[in-house]
């Protein structure tokens, strides 16, 4: 290994274990949260599309050309004795639904009235519906107000993608890479490189600015990661990836969780979910791009799961979230349009599976504005649940600022911790290999 800190390269050749970076105490209960952004607005009405009663009948009136058969090859998948499916490409999710590993949750959303997907992300990965001034993202205000992390975490945090997420924003600590593979600093001839990386060191050593500590922690990160990188990689218990960049991301999130270097968060995105037309092929919506789509999301969800089932899927919980839904009425292009409503799974060792939050309704006095499926449950509700229950985190004043009236939903075990609804004072940071 070239160009590694001292501290580094004496580990050269051994695995990076808990009594280098983290807590020997702490990192093998250490819960990690995955949140998966699907951009672009999933059309939740037929990822879970009712099955029976008034709503069916509403359903196949709006939705003709698009709608998920209830019986034949391309019906949708039951959900025990509730009046809803799962879209027919999603089996893999409907396996871990059966198991008792997967929570939806219909009908979430904000209140605010807005069809623009970049207000919407903003005020959802901000944490503060309506309000885009924050200069810090609600996955940053958690890790800086929570007081059970260990004190030193060589990578807290991880971004797969080439920009780091609204949600992290504010956070110098985040590694951003979209493949482990080529992040490194390998630029210009060999001979070069070791002379390169301790000129930057020396150069970010001078100062203590925000410039200088991400400097170092880029350079700690890239030796890390160059030092245990793992190109052969083999996901254990048989689990085989989606074929595309999507599960690529997956993979290498799970190939950082194993090398034990105090991960808490990682954030993944899956776009493409705009589906104004040809959302399906003709017939009904059981095929097509938005089939395709699915199946993405739900091999890849359970490839993930299967392959951290070897100690990790107790301390794991993995958040899907979007920024909206469709609505209810196709339109003239086999596709749908800006909704308001949309669903939130939560997969988990410790989800309490099945199908979570009230049910508007598809009767058109029941739509928001009479044409969207209206939101019931407020999507910072399912947050605040995972981050309490699982991550030991009460301040919700400071994560979520301006939200109250909290009570669990009932997606995740944990134990319920009373919610601080002021501001926390964020002293704690934490602290990184420097």
């Amino acid at each position: 290994m070239v160009g590694c800190s001292s501290a580094i390269a004496a580990m050269t050749g051994a695995r990076l274990n808990l009594a280098a970076f983290a807590s020997p105490e702490l990192e093998p209960n250490q819960e990690i949260l995955v949140v998966i952004f699907l951009r672009g607005a999933c059309d939740v009405i037929n990822f879970i599309p009712p099955l029976g009663g008034d709503d069916r009948g509403h359903y196949e009136v709006a939705r003709p050309d698009l709608l998920i058969p209830t019986s034949g090859p391309d019906a949708a998948l039951p959900l025990g004795t509730h009046p809803f499916g799962l879209h027919p490409a999603a089996a893999s999710l409907h396996n871990l639904y059966q198991d008792g590993k997967l929570a939806i949750v219909q009908a979430t959303g904000m209140h605010e009235d807005t069809r623009s997907h970049f207000d919407a992300m903003a005020f959802m990965e901000l944490g503060t519906p309506g309000n885009k001034s924050s200069t810090s993202g609600w996955l940053t205000r958690h890790l800086a107000s929570a007081q059970n992390l260990p004190s030193t975490m060589i990578m807290p945090s991880l971004a797969m993608g080439n920009l780091q997420p609204t949600s992290l924003i504010g956070n110098y600590e985040t590694v951003s890479m979209s493949n482990p593979g080529s992040f490194n600093l390998n630029t210009g001839p060999y001979s070069w490189r070791s002379a390169q990386r301790l000129a930057l060191r020396q150069l970010y050593a001078l100062g203590a600015s925000d410039l200088h500590l991400a400097g170092v922690q880029a350079l700690n990160a890239a030796d890390i990661v160059e030092a245990n990188y793992n190109g052969g990689y083999v996901p254990e218990n048989g689990a085989v990836y989606p074929t595309n960049s999507f599960g690529d991301q997956l993979q290498n999130v799970a190939q950082m969780i194993k090398l034990q270097l105090g991960l808490q968060l990682a954030t993944i995105d899956l776009g493409g979910w705009d589906t104004h037309e040809s959302q399906s092929d003709y017939g009904n919506g059981a095929t097509g791009y938005f089939a395709d789509l699915a199946q993405t999301l739900s091999d890849g969800l359970a490839a993930l799961y299967l392959d951290l089932d070897s100690g990790y899927t107790q301390r794991l919980t993995i958040a899907v979230m979007s920024e909206f839904g469709r609505r209810l009425r196709g339109n003239d292009d086999r596709g749908t349009d800006h909704g308001h409503g949309s669903m939130m799974l939560v997969l988990s060792g410790n989800a309490i599976g099945g199908l979570h939050g009230l049910w508007p309704g598809l009767h058109q006095d029941q739509l928001y504005d009479r044409n969207d499926l209206a939101v019931t449950t407020d999507y910072r509700q399912v947050l605040s649940e995972i981050l309490i229950r699982r991550m030991g985190n009460p301040q919700l004043g400071t994560v979520f600022p301006g939200y109250q009236n909290y009570a669990p939903l009932g997606v995740v075990q944990g134990a319920d911790l009373d919610p601080i609804y002021t501001g926390a004072n964020m002293v704690y940071l934490p602290t990184v290999l420097r």
